[in-house]
C-alpha cells in the first residue's frame, strides 16, 4: 500500500528544532541568502539596486556606495522595523508552514513567547506575503467552483419550540459572508469573499479562462455561467459525484477552511476572512510540497514583499480598539 506523502521523510526537510538551535549569525546569514538570492546571496541596495555596498563591523547593516543609504537585511520588506531576533521570524514562518490547518495567534504567541498582538500581526504579515499575486490567478481546463457561508451565526434558543430557521433572510445578522472558491483540478486555487455566491459570478468569469469546463452544484447563482462555459452540475442531495460531475476538490478546500475556523481560530472576523481564505488556498495548492520548501517559499515572498500598508503600526492606530 502506497504511503501518504506527508508520512514520508521527503515531506520533512526542515524542523523547528534546527531553527531554534541557530545562532544569531546563522539566522542572519539564512535571511541574507534568501533576501539576496538574485545576487548569489550577496547584499545589494534595495533602493537603487547597486551591488557595491560597504559592510559595517559593529552592526549587521550595509551602506550603498551609490545612494549612500544604509539598509539592513529586512529594510523595505514586510518585516521592516523589526524588534524581534531574526531567528524568531524564521521560527514563526516554520510554525506557520507546518500548521496545515492554520495556527491561532494565541498559540503562535505562546510558542514564540511574545504578546498576542505581536503574534497576530506577524501571522497576518505572512498571510499578506504569501497572498502576493494570487489575485491575478487565471484558471483553465477543468475547474470546480463552490461557495460556503462564514460568520453571522445566531445562537439558537434552548427550547426547540422557540428556535427559528436561521437560513431565512430575516434571521441574518448582516455579518454573514460567502467564500467562493474556484479550483483548477491538479492546479491552483482562487478564492473571493462576497456577500453571496451569485455576486461572485463576474469575478469567476474574470479568473476562469474561456473554454474551460466548469463543475458546480445546483445553486441558482451559477446558472448565469452556462452562457460562457461548458457546465457540469451535480445535485448533492442525490450524490457527491454523478455522470462525471463533482466538486470534491472544491469541497476539500472548504474542509480545510472549516477545520481552521473551528479547530484553530474559533472565530474569523469578516474583515480578515479573505486573508484566511488565501492562506488555506496557498496551503491546499502546496499540500504535497516538503515543509522545508514551503518555509523557503514563504520566507522568500516575505522578504520580497514591500512594507505592509495594512499591518505596519497596526496596534498604534487610534481606530484599533
Amino acid at each position: 500500500m502506497a504511503q501518504h506523502f506527508l508520512l514520508t521523510a521527503k515531506a520533512r526537510t526542515l524542523s523547528l528544532k534546527s531553527i531554534m538551535r541557530m545562532t544569531d549569525d546563522e539566522a542572519h546569514d539564512r535571511f541574507e541568502q534568501i533576501r539576496f538570492a538574485d545576487n548569489g546571496g550577496a547584499a545589494f541596495c534595495p533602493y537603487c539596486e547597486c551591488t557595491k555596498v560597504y559592510t559595517y563591523r559593529a552592526r549587521k547593516i550595509w551602506k550603498c556606495a551609490a545612494c549612500l543609504r544604509q539598509f539592513s537585511v529586512t529594510s523595505g520588506t514586510i518585516f521592516a522595523s523589526r524588534k524581534l531576533p531574526i531567528r524568531d521570524y524564521l521560527a514563526a514562518i516554520a510554525i506557520f508552514a507546518n500548521a496545515v490547518k492554520g495556527i491561532s495567534a494565541l498559540q503562535l504567541g505562546r510558542d514564540l513567547d511574545v504578546q498576542y498582538k505581536t503574534a497576530f500581526v506577524m501571522a497576518h504579515k505572512i498571510r499578506e506575503a504569501i497572498g502576493t499575486g494570487r489575485e491575478n490567478i487565471i484558471l483553465d481546463g477543468t475547474v470546480e467552483i463552490d461557495g460556503a457561508h462564514f460568520g453571522g451565526k445566531i445562537k439558537q434558543e434552548n427550547m426547540k419550540a422557540d428556535r427559528k430557521d436561521r437560513r431565512l433572510a430575516a434571521e441574518q445578522t448582516g455579518k454573514r459572508q460567502s467564500v467562493v472558491v474556484a479550483r483548477e483540478r491538479n492546479g491552483q486555487t482562487f478564492t473571493i469573499v462576497t456577500a453571496s455566491e451569485s455576486t461572485a459570478v463576474p469575478t469567476i468569469r474574470a479568473h476562469v479562462a474561456p473554454g474551460s469546463i466548469v463543475h458546480a452544484d445546483e445553486a441558482a447563482g451559477w446558472d448565469r455561467l452556462h452562457a460562457h462555459y461548458e457546465m457540469r452540475r451535480i445535485n448533492h442531495s442525490v450524490a457527491y459525484s454523478l455522470d462525471g460531475a463533482c466538486t470534491n476538490q472544491a469541497e476539500s478546500f472548504f474542509s480545510r477552511m472549516r477545520r481552521a475556523e473551528v479547530g484553530q481560530h474559533y472565530h474569523i472576523s469578516g474583515q480578515y476572512l479573505a486573508a484566511y481564505a488565501g492562506e488555506m488556498a496557498w496551503k491546499e495548492d502546496n499540500r504535497r510540497v516538503a515543509n522545508g520548501t514551503l518555509h523557503e517559499m514563504a520566507t522568500g515572498t516575505a522578504l520580497a514583499h514591500p512594507v505592509s500598508r495594512v499591518w505596519a503600526g497596526y496596534w498604534q492606530r487610534p481606530t484599533v480598539g
